[in-house]
């Protein structure tokens, strides 16, 4: 990325960072709008990109913290700037139905921190966090280490402190976003850098079971975190070998704009064609156009028909009321 010019690598960043906020939300059961993660972390970092839709709170809220530990990562992790980003992360006060300590370690009132899985009356305890009469000492302890100069690698101090922070569970809801941007914090840190061409979210995604399996694994032994670094390293190792194909796919992106740079294009197909150009699931129909453009049938299909006639969108083969249409990238039409 040391050739590619700022606008390439901010294009970058905001893809890395978009799939990192999306994956480390899709790891915990919450699903997030791309396209409102996308538009949020861009107006965060001043980009002028087409496609802007508006975001909701709670997805500003992810993006805020994922924003300050990869792009405020010199300055020091404090007990103030963890309890803003859980404030962030639960703007309402509320996790889904239920009304959660926000901004506040956790108190136990309704009994220990349990991470359980399996039906009522069978359940399956995972892993119980120390008690919360403790966590004051933990986590003066945790961040008094986190500040200090170590005797250990920065990426292995990354895989620790996601370890150690996710095994003090801090907090009642939030912990392994959390753990994750922490990891991220000192990742940043090791390379001395803001810009994330990376993403060990997505690589933990992919990985889910196994991610949840090493935690148990780890946190039930004898705290020996040996086969924990193990794991961690080749997931990163692991994600970094996908930035070569995600980066691509980025300066692809970005190609196929420059090309279209001279023509005149409205905002839903600005929208649209990002989306293709972003991996659109599916066939593309002129009746899916309408739905996400909120537009007419009609205005779905003098859309289509003015990129078609720029050569940059095609008919599929079927026709009918099946029909489909595909991208067709700068290289296919020179």
């Amino acid at each position: 990325m040391q050739n590619a010019g700022f606008r390439l690598k901010a294009n970058a960043v905001l893809h890395t960072l978009t799939e990192d906020v999306v994956k480390s939300s899709d790891i915990e059961g919450e699903y997030l709008d791309k396209d409102q993660v996308r538009s949020s972390i861009a107006r965060r970092l001043g980009m002028d990109i087409a496609g802007l839709i508006p975001s909701e709170r709670h997805v500003d809220g992810v993006v805020e913290m994922m924003l300050d530990a990869t792009q405020n990562y010199a300055q020091p992790l404090t007990e103030s700037r963890l309890l803003g980003w859980h404030s962030a992360l639960f703007p309402t006060g509320h996790s889904g139905m239920s009304k959660i300590v926000v901004g506040a370690w956790r108190d136990d009132a309704n009994g220990p921190m349990q991470v359980v899985s399996g039906p009522i009356g069978r359940e399956h305890v995972h892993f119980q966090a120390p008690d919360a009469d403790r966590l004051t000492a933990e986590m003066r302890a945790f961040l008094i280490w986190f500040e200090r100069e170590k005797d250990v690698d920065s990426v292995l101090a990354a895989g620790l402190a996601h370890l150690w922070f996710v095994t003090v569970h801090p907090f009642e809801d939030g912990n392994g976003r959390i753990a994750r941007a922490i990891a991220d914090m000192m990742l940043a840190r090791s390379e001395g850098s803001a810009q994330r061409f990376y993403s060990m979210s997505s690589q933990i995604r992919s990985d889910r079971k196994h991610y949840y399996d090493m935690l148990e694994k780890t946190q039930r032994s004898d705290m020996d975190i040996t086969d924990w670094l193990l794991w961690f390293l080749n997931c990163l190792a692991r994600a970094i070998d996908l930035a070569d194909t995600t980066l691509s796919a980025v300066m692809s992106k970005a190609h196929f704009w420059q090309v279209a740079r001279d023509h005149s294009l409205n905002d839903r197909q600005r929208q649209m064609l990002n989306r293709l150009l972003d991996g659109f699931e599916g066939k593309l129909t002129s009746s899916k156009w309408a739905k996400l453009t909120k537009s007419s049938q009609d205005t779905a299909n003098r859309d289509i028909d003015d990129l078609i006639r720029k050569g940059m969108l095609r008919r599929g083969e079927a026709g009918g009321r099946s029909t489909s249409y595909d991208l067709v990238l700068p290289a296919e039409s020179e």
